[in-house]
């Protein structure tokens, strides 16, 4: 006899869904998804509930964000310092010691991101920490974003992935994705958070399925960095900054295309192919995808939905969990994004670096019949630090092709050391800053030619 046959009473009685357990997926699920999942058209921007709720916060609380912001990196500092020294009984096990308890370096870095924001607000120190387009980027534009984005998201995440929302569309497109990606199903639902919500969430939601054991290492690392796609509302934000507006549909048809195609390939090849089939050993295997035997695949899937509905935590330990996620975001992730995007941003902005490592990238884009290929050539790589730098650089281009092309690039190119590179590097997920450096690199040379073409084909 089937697990699906043994579905237990309080789930089913004579073959119907209990009405109390159905309600317990739906309700919670309706409100994740309308939160994290269903865009509303704002004047001219499209936004998600969770974004409409943290630009609300962040409008409420103003210029006194990045104060926040300095103020919760330095309580960073001591609260690890404080763990490190005096080894307090509240931490000595559990999720305080694996906030606190941290190595030198990931010390170091908090120390460093609470340092560079001390001297950006202050303004002392060497200026090409201190400067607009440096410390400033990461203090007074993305540090507030985080602050009240992550907030809510912490706070809401739990609707979308504990009451069986992941379940229900993983067991609907599980054998398509198999098939095409060689991903759960339930992956599609860390894509669809990206396109309408953040990067950063598909990244936040694709961490606790692995540290819950529902992905495997390769899975986790395979998500991570090639559904984690960058939002339609800062996508727009892009077309308007490099004038391109009148042109946002076929632009962002050629994201998608280019990038469902990075997704299909970049996966099977190293650094990711090489991935091990295996899951985070404190939790193991979790994800149970068992056949639908008689039973139609939507009432399979609704019956896993409820049966995960039925698991799900009480009131008390949901927001326990979601004011340590809260804790975990503020406090030991925020410092890492201050400490990486700022020395990202000092290489890309006062070192000719990525100009350097640009130089093999000309030839590229005249093969490729890009016009201002040697200007275009920098915008190509300079992205790996910031996804709104190859913007700021395209805005210098005449070519209205050559900045179509270079932003579409940046859409793709997904991994932003300022923002995604960040959290995944603070992450359980196995991924190391070289392989992520490659997979950078392996999704340029592969989205390049395909927006290249799509546009000289199509739109030029």
């Amino acid at each position: 006899m089937s697990s699906l046959d043994t579905t237990t009473d309080n789930i089913e009685t004579n073959g119907a869904l209990n009405p109390r357990s159905l309600l317990k997926f739906l309700i919670p699920s309706l409100l994740g998804v309308s939160m994290f999942l269903v865009p509303f058209s704002v004047g001219d921007t499209i936004n998600i509930g969770m974004g409409l709720m943290a630009d609300g916060l962040k409008a409420m609380l103003g210029d006194a964000l990045p104060a926040i912001a300095v103020a919760v990196l330095c309580l960073s500092v001591a609260l690890t310092a404080l763990v490190k020294i005096a080894k307090p009984g509240w931490a000595s096990e559990g999720v305080w010691k694996d906030m606190f308890d941290v190595g030198p370096l990931w010390f170091g870095m908090r120390i460093l991101g609470a340092v560079f924001a001390l001297m950006t607000f202050f303004q002392f120190g060497p200026e090409f920490v201190t400067a607009s387009f440096t410390g400033g980027v990461m203090l007074n534009d993305l540090a507030p974003v985080l602050l009240t984005f992550f907030f809510f998201a912490a706070l809401l995440l739990p609707f979308l992935v504990d009451f069986g929302f992941m379940e229900f569309i993983g067991s609907l497109v599980r054998k398509p994705f198999r098939a095409i990606f060689g991903l759960p199903g339930r992956s599609a639902i860390d894509a669809t958070a990206s396109w309408m919500g953040s990067g950063t969430v598909g990244v936040l939601i694709t961490t606790q399925q692995y540290e819950r054991g529902y992905y495997n290492r390769r899975e986790a690392a395979v998500i991570a960095t090639n559904f984690s796609i960058v939002s339609i509302a800062f996508s727009l934000l892009i077309t308007s900054f490099i004038d391109l507006n009148h042109m946002f549909i076929p632009f962002y048809f050629t994201v998608v295309v280019s990038g469902l195609i990075a997704a299909v390939v970049v996966p099977r090849l190293p650094p990711l192919s090489r991935k091990p089939n295996t899951y985070y050993e404190p939790v193991g295997c979790k994800l149970v995808e068992e056949g639908t035997g008689n039973v139609g695949i939507f009432r399979f899937s609704l019956t896993q939905a409820v049966k995960r509905a039925e698991k799900a935590p009480g009131a008390r330990e949901l927001v326990r969990n979601a004011l340590f996620n809260v804790a975990d975001i503020f406090l030991a992730l925020l410092p890492l994004v201050m400490a990486i995007g700022t020395v990202a941003l000092i290489l890309a902005e006062f070192t000719p670096l990525f100009t350097w490592l640009s130089y093999p990238m000309v030839p590229v884009l005249e093969l490729l019949r890009i016009p201002e290929a040697d200007a275009a050539a920098p915008a190509t790589l300079v992205g790996f630090a910031d996804m709104f730098l190859p913007a700021v650089l395209a805005t210098n281009i005449e070519s209205e092709l050559t900045r179509f092309v270079i932003a579409c690039l940046s859409l793709t190119q997904l991994i932003y050391m300022s923002e995604v590179g960040a959290l995944l590097l603070k992450s359980k997920i196995p991924l190391k800053l070289w392989e992520l450096f490659a997979i950078f690199l392996l999704r340029t040379v592969i989205t390049l030619p395909i927006i290249a073409f799509m546009a000289h084909a199509f739109f030029f």
